[in-house]
């Protein structure tokens, strides 16, 4: 037929480093414990942006029924010094998600946004 064309085959995101899955994995279960009061605030200073000190210590003040646990975490590379996480996470019963971007900062990643829900 006219007009066809074979499809291109779309190449696979390149696997990321393994610092960098190793750092959102325990950053993640880091921020969890800390919003189930499971860990002091002061844990994630090296691992969030500043700005997210205060917004993750608001997260603590909500009552909660259950212990949250990480389930999944995936991460895409944006760039060299960026990459999106994202993933779920259980409360109880309830199964949740949670997304952040991290960058690298002198040559330390750290999670600059977080929205959990």
């Amino acid at each position: 037929m006219r007009g066809e064309y074979p499809q291109r085959p779309v190449p696979p995101d390149p696997l990321p480093p393994h610092a960098v899955v190793v750092f959102a994995d325990a950053a993640l279960r880091r921020v969890m414990e800390v919003v189930d009061r499971r860990r002091p605030i002061a844990q994630l200073r090296p691992l969030v942006a500043p700005a997210l000190i205060d917004t993750v210590t608001a997260l603590t003040r909500a009552p909660h029924t259950a212990a949250a646990t990480l389930r999944r975490v995936r991460l895409r590379m944006v760039d060299g010094e960026a990459a999106e996480v994202f993933g779920s996470y259980t409360r109880g019963p309830r199964v949740l998600a949670v997304a952040a971007p991290i960058e690298l900062h002198r040559d330390r990643w750290r999670i600059v946004a977080l929205q959990l829900g």
